[in-house]
């Protein structure tokens, strides 16, 4: 335990020092959410009122499936995995404390954007605080889970780019982001209901906000749960040691953590 403690303080300093890993889970977001937070609540006041959910889930993109990936597909092709294995640290500790230092990352700048975005922009806050912290906890363990099962079966860099940024996009313009989910078509809104993202803003505004929502937000809660824990029991089962090895699992098993995400899209009202 003493061990694992340590590795995962370790990781966590890591994403503190290395400037690729604090670009993605600090300077980014915090940037995006000035910008954003100027432009959108001069050009639509209404934004504020869903304004903090929103950055945080695009904080949480950045930090898990655009910046986690690179340095799990990184490790592995530099046999630093390999050396693990010979000294004895279990996949399941691998697997785990990228996705738990990454959680404390985003709690991290999801306290920070929600502490600032009222006195600076005027943003709504939550009427229901409980819910919000819960869908948060909920929403960045999903999302870094997500991220760790991307590295997982990615082959290189570059892939893990392309299956961030197939999670990343849809979910910006199509998942209640910058956008309210009342104004899209119901078809391109159903598709982005297979993405964590658009879950976790459903359950926020149900849950934390008191609005109204597509989804009962208790089912996008469920879904969020379900994911997370499947993409992270897939990441251990298709995790490998090795760059080389031979005996590689397929990576398409890797779909089925949409299931819980598309059982709740057959639900939209």
């Amino acid at each position: 335990m003493t061990a694992f403690a340590y590795h995962l303080a370790y990781d966590f300093r890591t994403g503190l020092r290395d400037k690729s890993l604090m670009l993605m889970n600090y300077l980014f977001p915090l940037g995006f959410y000035l910008m954003v937070g100027l432009l959108m609540t001069g050009i639509n006041p209404v934004f504020r009122e869903t304004m903090i959910p929103a950055i945080i889930l695009v904080a949480m993109m950045a930090g898990t499936v655009l910046g986690l990936p690179n340095p799990v597909v990184a490790a592995r092709a530099a046999g630093i995995y390999r050396s693990y294995k010979i000294n004895g640290i279990p996949a399941l500790s691998i697997v785990t404390i990228p996705v738990l230092g990454t959680v404390a990352h985003m709690v991290l700048v999801s306290a920070i954007i929600t502490l600032t975005a009222e006195p600076i922009f005027h943003a709504v806050l939550p009427v229901n605080w409980g819910a919000f912290v819960l869908v948060g906890i909920l929403a960045a363990f999903s999302l870094a889970a997500t991220g760790m099962l991307i590295g997982v079966v990615a082959s290189n860099e570059r892939a893990t780019v392309l299956l961030g940024q197939l999670i990343f996009l849809p979910a910006m313009m199509l998942g209640g982001l910058m956008v309210p989910a009342n104004l899209l078509p119901a078809g391109l809104y159903r598709f982005s209901l297979l993405l964590p993202p658009s879950q976790a803003m459903n359950a926020f505004r149900g849950l934390a906000y008191g609005a109204a929502s597509s989804v009962d937000p208790i089912l996008s809660v469920l879904a969020l749960v379900a994911g997370g824990l499947l993409s992270f029991g897939l990441a251990i089962y298709l995790f490998e040691w090795d760059s080389s090895s031979k005996r590689r699992r397929s990576p398409f098993l890797a779909l089925l953590a949409l299931l819980p995400y598309a059982l709740s899209a057959l639900l939209l009202a």
